[in-house]
């Protein structure tokens, strides 16, 4: 019974020792994420392997494992930049963005887990700057804002293809103008489609002036040849042809010759 304790002694040490060393031992990588191991006798960060998985690994107790989020990740930004003209622009954007996994190694070496603020907030902050100092206030208010949302990722993105991490979009949520010039935009636009919707009125009217104007000098030309064509020999003609026709009717009558208006027959008791 007094060996019992001086036996128990050591395995309770053992058993300690063996729990401390699996629990350093012992890592659990999440859903989404990967692993970078850090070898502290064997060449520091391993870059030439692809990251540790999902799921459960045991790895020498004196290494580490950096765990990364590998799925894609979202960053809101509210940038106070510069137009074209000088003024003081708000622009509420946010980068969807990611590491690449098979890059983690270097990622981790060159950048480390603060590479979020080190690369990806600079990189957009910059391209802001650059895309939206190429416009007015004007243009970023009415017509660019697709436009320098495509051109702050592409700029964005040429910035990051060297830094281990991939920019899948950028999206611009807002623009703010100062209010005077925002009111001030807002009036001129107005004051152009008043005077567009006038010139489409007046192109109208003068169309349908057109138009009636056509129609009568139709009616005119119409009307002008066909007095042309009623010369007094065509029209004698056409009173005899029809004084003719008359005489032959069974109704008596008397037809004078030549005792009408410019010699025209005259026909008389028609019963």
């Amino acid at each position: 019974m007094d060996k019992l304790p001086k036996i128990a002694l050591p395995v309770v040490f053992i058993i300690i020792a063996i729990v401390i060393l699996i629990s350093k031992s012992a890592v659990t990588i999440g859903s989404g994420e990967a692993g970078v191991l850090y070898k502290t006798f064997g060449g520091g960060v391993v870059t030439d392997e692809p990251p540790m998985g999902e799921g459960f690994h045991i790895v020498a107790p004196w290494n580490d494992v950096f765990v990364y989020e590998v799925r894609q990740q979202e960053l809101f930004e509210k940038m106070k930049v510069l137009s074209s003209n000088g003024l003081e622009i708000q622009i509420d954007a946010s980068a969807w963005y990611q590491p690449i996994a098979n890059e983690l190694g270097n990622l981790h070496q060159n950048l480390g887990e603060g590479y979020l603020d080190r690369v990806i907030k600079p990189a957009i902050r910059s391209a802001a700057r650059s895309v939206v100092g190429r416009y007015t206030p004007e243009q970023l208010y009415s017509s660019k804002r697709d436009a320098i949302q495509d051109e702050i990722f592409e700029e964005t993105k040429k910035i990051l293809d060297d830094q281990n991490v991939q920019l899948n979009e950028v999206l611009v949520r807002d623009v703010t103008l100062p209010s005077t010039i925002k009111e001030a935009i807002e009036r001129k636009l107005k004051q152009e489609q008043e005077s567009l919707e006038y010139e489409f009125r007046l192109v109208t009217a003068a169309k349908e002036a057109e138009k009636v104007r056509i129609e009568a000098q139709g009616k005119a030309d119409a009307n002008r040849i066909l007095s042309a064509s009623l010369t007094d020999k065509i029209l004698q003609d056409k009173g005899i042809d029809a004084t003719l026709e008359l005489s032959q009717s069974p109704n008596a009558k008397v037809i004078v010759v030549g005792g009408g208006d410019a010699g025209l027959p005259l026909i008389l008791g028609n019963n």
